[in-house]
């Protein structure tokens, strides 16, 4: 059955590719698209399929209702793209100034519509019902959490697990990667803002500095990492920008810096929050300067359920063969909104490798503007979905 999945995700390759790159040369950003839904729905016409849509965003939930009643599983693919522009030189790159598809989102969404169309024609086999979840929002925005809260994820039954695949461009093309427990990290941002006194570069003494006491804090931050967090319980602090003043003669009145924090634990998470803040706003007291902290939280960490790894496990060998699966020995420090789902319903969080050809482990990254996606890993993402479904809702071994 799982070389039947193969063969026919492959069959459907025509049809994948082509809404990939429709998608890929009309990107949308955030909650609102419009246009990207209109091809999903297009993409899924004549299928039979029951459409929930979002009334808060443009994301859509399809369902396909089983032969007999069981559980209802879960598919992920987002949908939305990046604030970046795209330096590919691909025929089908994006149209529209200052946005790309850098992370995948594009291939994500069109796996899925044909993993729908796959389904659709083994409705007879499947015990329960399969609920293909489109999302917008993913970069940024918690479109998964806005679906949730509005309750389009249970509106055509409840979940009994979920599952999403996100393309790797590091891994291997079609190797399918994952693990138990945390796969990915909780990201939250600071803003930091030093305010001291400004006055001329020449006579320092009669201003209030904020330039060393801001470099203190970074230096600061990074001894709190190392001293008050275990090796074992890893975090990241990264201060990605610090800036301050004008000119070299002008001491200025305030300095800035902006933080990166992530973290594999809601214990870490408000430990390292809760550091950094203190950190920035006790500092400068100690110069009789003043320091402000605005605190915006992030996703929650993408934390595995156990029997939804086991099952990503279990598919992806029966697909492809014991070396067709890669256990992730550690997670991955970028987040993820279906940190949300995962925190609400069983199930798991995988990577499918898309190395394109010749690229020996040096891949552009996701998020880069050279980013790209070998389609012919894209079959496998299809037959992935479906393979999880009918380990999950056919008795298939």
């Amino acid at each position: 059955m799982y070389e039947q999945l193969l063969t026919e995700a492959q069959a459907l390759q025509s049809q994948t590719v082509a809404l990939r790159r429709e998608i890929h040369r009309e990107p949308e950003l955030g909650l609102d698209l419009p246009k990207t839904r209109a091809k999903v729905l297009d993409g899924l016409s004549g299928l039979g399929l029951e459409i929930n849509q979002s009334q808060a965003t443009t994301g859509l939930v399809a369902i396909l209702r089983g032969a007999r009643p069981g559980p209802n599983i879960l598919l992920r693919g987002d949908m939305d793209a990046l604030p970046m522009s795209e330096d590919t030189g691909l025929p089908f790159a994006s149209q529209t100034p200052g946005h790309m598809h850098a992370c995948g989102h594009d291939a994500h969404t069109s796996m899925l519509a044909s993993a729908a169309h796959l389904l659709s024609k083994h409705k007879e086999d499947i015990r329960g019902n399969v609920l293909f979840m489109f999302q917008p929002g993913e970069e940024g925005y918690g479109g998964a959490k806005i679906m949730l809260d509005e309750g389009l994820i249970e509106a055509g039954g409840k979940p009994d697990s979920v599952f999403a695949l996100h393309v790797a461009p590091e891994l291997p093309s079609g190797i399918i990667a994952c693990r138990t427990g945390p796969i990915l990290a909780a990201v939250d941002t600071v803003h930091g803002r030093i305010v001291g006194r400004g006055g001329h570069g020449s006579m320092p003494h009669n201003a209030a500095d904020p330039v060393p006491v801001a470099c203190e804090v970074v230096q600061a931050i990074q001894t709190l990492v190392t001293r008050q967090f275990s090796v074992f319980e890893p975090v990241v602090a990264t201060v990605g920008r610090i800036q301050a003043g004008t000119t070299n003669n002008v001491i200025p009145e305030t300095a800035e810096l902006d933080i990166t924090m992530r973290s594999l634990s809601e214990d870490t998470r408000e430990r390292l929050a809760s550091g950094v803040c203190n950190l920035i706003e006790q500092i400068p007291v100690a110069h009789g300067l003043q320091g402000e902290v605005k605190l915006k939280r992030g996703y929650p960490p993408t934390i595995n359920h156990a029997a939804g790894a086991e099952l990503v496990a279990k598919a992806a060998q029966g697909l492809l063969g014991t070396e067709g699966y890669r256990l992730m020995p550690n997670p991955d420090m970028a987040s993820e909104d279906f940190s949300y789902l995962l925190q609400r319903y069983n199930g798991a969080f995988a990577f499918l490798g898309v190395a394109p050809p010749g690229t020996d482990g040096k891949a552009a990254p996701c998020h880069s503007n050279h980013m790209l996606v070998d389609e012919d890993a894209m079959p496998i993402g299809v037959a992935m979905h479906a393979a999880i479904v009918f380990s999950s809702l056919s008795g298939l071994t």
